[in-house]
């Protein structure tokens, strides 16, 4: 579960930021429209938010299974 999280994860942090959403180009040259733009800005914005999720809860994860663990008492 953890590795595909983890992959999960990483395959939508590099997709995301693999070309900038101002950096694209139309196949005729021409620069994309302000909705575009805005469209592409609030589509890396989810994608840092989810990705932003992702990491909370893998951490509360092993934050619980850290706390679950049982040590044997000490025998002197």
């Amino acid at each position: 579960m953890k590795k595909l999280a983890a992959f999960l994860l990483l395959g939508l942090l590099s997709l995301g930021s693999s070309i900038p959403a101002m950096a694209q180009m139309r196949a005729n040259g021409v620069p994309p429209s302000r909705e575009e733009r805005k469209a592409a800005k609030k589509q890396q914005k989810a994608q840092k938010k989810y990705a932003k999720a992702q990491q909370k809860a893998q951490k509360k994860m092993l934050k619980t299974e850290r706390k679950g663990t049982k040590y044997p008492t000490r025998q002197i």
